[in-house]
């Protein structure tokens, strides 16, 4: 019996994104109403709901504009119109909208393709008379009226076709949902989730800054910072290192020629950033990925059947040239490194390999108290041309994988369109204490590689053969794993990755002896601990202390003193009771 989720989730999301689409024309019809100047561009359905690009000219909306609209959306939405298609040829659909120089750059793109028709829809109210028309491949709802919850959001800028070179439009968000719960649900999730912001929360732990004048997208580690970030890269190396991976460094950057034989140049090129010599005319380019690098490694010496696998693991830093818009924090970085592992591998040793991944993988997700699904990630098999490698390999692969996870009794859900250019792959989507859902590890099978760069070894007979490649990452990026632990944790880490466990506070100067005896004894043991001796008073400092969400806090005074012991304090719980030092060390035993 196959894990394969597939046809009832698949239905209720192809459903709700026709509802979202089929509100956004909605929302294009209310904003013609308040402005009938305005240029309608695109209006895409996206994850929890939707939005519409507009040319509003020299004006802008307003929050009561956005008040407005949803009113006359609210009314649109009673009058129960419905959604009729039709089709026109590319020259009468030119005509048609030969006012209008966004969709009149879509057309002209749709015939490059070898469209012959332009699909578009129109509303219809009772009296049958069109009220609003729209160019849409669709599909929409049968009527207005099924288009469940909704609420209009936000108004953000947008260059056309997310190009900085073009016009910036005016986008108008909304949430949309099947039920007024869930809308309900989602909106105080983004209260909660406002709280949880890791940029507001890393600034007050004092984990990360960013600087303008070192660059947007380039974060700076404080040492707190830096501590939880190398916390999750060795953790993530532990587990490299217990299924059979050697970790290598690489150099940053490397000559384009690396990139042409791998094929990231061509498919990869606008987002990698560009390295120029004074001394040379060779091309160079900042990595945005490990991989082709691992290959000269593999490359530089001969290899037999019986020397593979061969286990790459390497953290050195990744850069990519991300759009300004698109930068977000620590979850979106032009500068970042991945817990990589690249394994060479025969035929015969994919799935023992997938499977030691995978292992790893879990212990992850449990040391992290995360929920996880796998998403087997396949190609477009309406858009073959953007991927290397020609169909009997794709065929083959996607098939292998999809054998190793029924094999291994995993659920998981198929999405085309989603695989790396190079191979299809399974990637770890994990689910936050929030509900929100995230991409992190991703293991990928790769047969075009290889063979692009003419990788081989020697088998049992003496004949040449080419070896597989399995790309993988346990958490992926741990500076992006870090913004989401932030949020996932509201920033209150659990004992063993806290960059600070315990805080020593003597009540005053009297016991900074005792104090500094006890920080000797737990960071001995491994723990990591500071004393607070400034000079502010008792209750300040724990508050402080609270405020920086530390995990234990200890109090000294004239009793703890003469008694040799600690007054205990355990975030969120308050006091502990005085305890014995050995007693204490128990407890974090014990939760550790």
């Amino acid at each position: 019996m196959s894990n394969e989720k597939l046809d009832s989730s698949n239905e209720a999301l192809a459903q709700l994104e026709m509802m979202r689409h089929s509100l956004s024309h909605i929302m294009a019809q209310a904003v013609l109403k308040i402005y009938p100047q305005a240029q309608l561009t695109i209006g895409p359905a996206v994850a929890n709901g939707f939005y519409y690009d507009f040319d509003l000219g020299e004006n802008s909306f307003s929050p009561e504009n956005l008040k407005q609209i949803q009113k006359e959306m609210e009314r649109i939405v009673r009058e129960d119109q419905k959604f009729e298609q039709y089709l026109l040829p590319i020259s009468e659909a030119k005509e048609k909208l030969k006012n209008n120089p966004y969709k009149l750059e879509l057309i002209v793109d749709l015939e490059k393709e070898g469209e012959t028709q332009i699909s578009f829809y129109k509303n219809l109210n009772k009296n049958g008379e069109v009220v609003f028309e729209d160019m849409c491949r669709g599909p929409h709802l049968n009527s207005t009226k099924e288009v469940g919850s909704f609420k209009v959001q936000k108004v953000a800028g947008a260059y056309w076709r997310g190009d900085e070179h073009n016009k910036m439009l005016q986008r108008l968000y909304a949430l949309a949902f099947a039920t007024e719960q869930e809308l309900a649900d989602y909106q105080n999730m983004l209260v909660e989730a406002e709280k949880r912001d890791h940029r507001k929360i890393g600034k007050e732990l004092g984990l990360f800054i960013f600087s303008e004048l070192v660059g947007p997208g380039l974060p700076l580690y404080t040492a707190k910072g830096a501590k939880l970030r190398r916390m999750i890269a060795d953790y993530s190396r532990t587990l490299r290192e217990a299924i059979g991976y050697e970790e290598v460094h690489t150099p940053n950057m490397n000559k384009a020629e690396l990139f042409k034989v791998s094929g990231h140049y061509d498919k990869y090129k606008d987002d990698m950033f560009e390295v120029h010599s004074h001394y040379t005319d060779e091309e160079y380019y900042l990595k945005p990925m490990n991989c082709p690098q691992h290959t000269q490694i593999f490359a530089s010496v001969g290899r037999s059947y019986r020397d593979l696998p061969v286990r790459i693991a390497d953290f050195a830093n990744l850069y990519r040239d991300e759009k300004p818009g698109e930068l977000s924090g620590l979850t979106r970085l032009r500068c970042f490194c991945q817990d990589d592992g690249h394994c060479f591998c025969r035929e015969d040793q994919i799935k023992s390999e997938f499977n030691n991944v995978l292992g790893a993988i879990k212990k992850a997700m449990i040391k992290y108290g995360l929920n996880y699904h796998i998403r087997l990630s396949l190609r477009d098999e309406n858009k073959k041309e953007k991927y290397l490698g020609d169909n009997d390999v794709w065929e083959k692969s996607q098939n292998l994988l999809r054998e190793i996870l029924v094999e291994q009794q995993i659920e998981f859900v198929a999405t085309q369109g989603e695989a790396a250019f190079y191979g299809p792959k399974m990637d770890l989507i994990v689910k936050d204490s929030l509900g929100r859902e995230w991409q992190i590890s991703t293991i990928q099978l790769d047969f075009n590689m290889p063979k692009r760069f003419s990788l081989e070894y020697t088998d049992e007979n003496g004949e040449k053969k080419q070896p597989i490649m399995i790309h993988s990452a346990i958490v992926g990026s741990p500076e992006r794993f870090m913004g989401i632990l932030i949020e996932h944790y509201a920033g209150a880490f659990p004992l063993w990755l806290s960059p600070e466990q315990i805080r020593v506070l003597p009540v005053s100067e009297k016991f900074i002896d005792y104090a500094e005896k006890v920080k000797v004894e737990l960071k001995e043991k491994g723990w990591r601990v500071t004393v607070d001796n400034n000079s502010e008073s008792l209750p300040k400092r724990i508050r402080t202390a609270e405020k920086e969400k530390l995990p234990y806090i200890l109090v000294i005074g004239e009793k703890e003193v003469e008694a040799q012991t600690v007054a205990v304090r355990r975030r969120g719980e308050g006091d502990l009771g005085v305890k014995p030092l050995s007693e204490f060390l128990e407890i974090l035993r014990i939760e550790n």
